[in-house]
């Protein structure tokens, strides 16, 4: 099964032979069950769930302070230092950005009519930091740090049991306050109902398998998520500039994450095109997880050859990768005409890796063009804009006998006459 040419002026030299979009099993039915059951029972359920998925036998769930020490105390020097270090631009980079969300105290549109906004923390968030195959110090800084910065009162984050104890330790040196060993649908549930050892949080973030994007999905409502990410994805826009073996290896760099990783490269030189293509095939016999990402690059890789400039970033725009690269002659420029997209790597020395581990940007972003509307996770994912109004006697005056009109004209009598009451006692004075 391949994609179709969905635009004029592109075509493709490899199209994905399966979609990322639907190609998922059936869980739905399977994380339902682990929620209701989960909400019902509380640890008894988490506790057969990990036996079941995690192989784990838990007595208990809660890392305990010594061994969050522990953790930290084994990991490698070297290790340890860059940890911090991105731990450090991760910080320095969410604070900044918290920066710009200002408070509003009084707005007055009209006079005697008072307005503003509060921006206040949640009280308590719920980090899902994934397990997956390698050990990724890199995941509980994403989401654990901005929680941080932004303010949230208590951080929990969940990791599956079997999670490398570099995890923990990621976790401990990143604010978590408490950590808990729950992996899968049953750490969502967890967070989202709360059980006897698990604390109820107000939002749920992180990225995690289908179980876990599923279990978000079915919770959300009661309990805020950051956003359904699907497997991970990279494109790169080049022209004729491109350097093929660049291109090549930052495809594959990504394409190592998952068999169910998208990549591709959108460019408007057949050359450039053939050349990445023949590149990843010679790069795929020496790379070490080409197991892994020669599957992401044979069912999910793709590479589309466009007429023009104006054609390639229509493309792009529709794809809306969640990484996505610029490798143009003047790539300020063309990122500037750009749209649809979780993150931006402008010019070819910005590459995702730098993101994914250190460079500061957050590496939580939109997947399965979801970038069409919403960006990364950010320190602003971890508050709540909320507004209030007050008002004078000339505000009432203001706005009182629209209201009343308003309201008359709705049919909703109690609405009229709330409007109207504060009016007419203000005449009768």
């Amino acid at each position: 099964m391949t994609e179709p040419d969905i635009l004029p002026g592109v075509s493709h030299l490899k199209s994905p032979a399966r979609s990322a979009a639907s190609d998922n099993a059936p869980v739905a039915e399977t994380v339902a069950e682990v929620l209701a059951r989960v909400r019902e029972e509380g640890d008894a359920a988490v506790r057969d769930y990990s036996q079941r998925f995690d192989k784990a036998d838990l007595t208990r769930f809660e890392v305990s302070m010594d061994e969050r020490e522990a953790a930290v105390a084994a990991l490698d020097p070297q290790t340890r230092e860059d940890t911090e270090f991105a731990i450090a631009n991760v910080r320095a980079f969410a604070e900044a950005q918290f920066a710009t969300i200002g408070v509003l105290d009084d707005f007055q549109p009209r006079p005697g009519v008072h307005m503003g906004h509060r921006v206040i923390p949640l009280e308590r968030v719920g980090c899902y930091v994934p397990g997956g195959r390698y050990p990724l110090l890199s995941a509980p800084i994403m989401t654990i740090v901005p929680a941080k910065v932004a303010g949230v009162d208590e951080v929990i984050a969940c990791l599956p049991p079997n999670a490398h104890q570099a995890m923990i330790a990621g976790c401990h040196l990143s604010g978590a306050d408490r950590i808990f060993r729950i992996g899968g649908a049953q750490a969502i549930a967890a967070m989202a109902f709360g059980t006897e050892t698990v604390p109820r949080v107000d939002k749920i973030v992180g990225p995690g398998n289908a179980f876990v994007n599923e279990a978000k999905r079915q919770v959300f409502g009661p309990v805020g998520i950051d956003q359904l990410a699907g497997p991970s994805e990279i494109y790169i826009l080049a022209d004729e500039t491109g350097d093929a073996e660049m291109i090549a290896t930052d495809l594959l760099a990504q394409a190592e994450h998952d068999v169910r990783t998208r990549v591709g490269l959108i460019t408007t030189d057949k050359a450039l095109a053939e050349a990445v293509l023949a590149e990843v095939d010679r790069q795929l016999e020496t790379l070490s997880t080409a197991d892994t990402a020669g599957d992401a690059w044979r069912d999910y890789g793709e590479i589309a050859v466009c007429d023009d400039e104006a054609a390639m970033l229509a493309y792009s725009d529709l794809i809306a990768a969640e990484h996505l690269q610029v490798h143009t002659r003047d790539p300020q420029e063309t990122a500037g005409k750009l749209r649809n997209y979780g993150s931006l790597f402008i010019g070819p020395l910005a590459s995702v890796v730098y993101s994914d581990k250190c460079a500061g940007t957050n590496h939580t972003l939109p997947t399965m063009a979801a970038g069409r509307y919403t960006g990364g996770l950010w320190g602003g994912a971890y508050v709540k804009v909320v507004t209030h109004q007050w008002l004078t006697p000339e505000g009432v005056q203001q706005v009182a006998p629209a209201a009343v009109r308003q309201s008359a004209s709705e049919g909703l009598e109690g609405h009229r006459r709330a409007a109207a009451l504060r009016l007419e006692r203000l005449q009768a004075k």
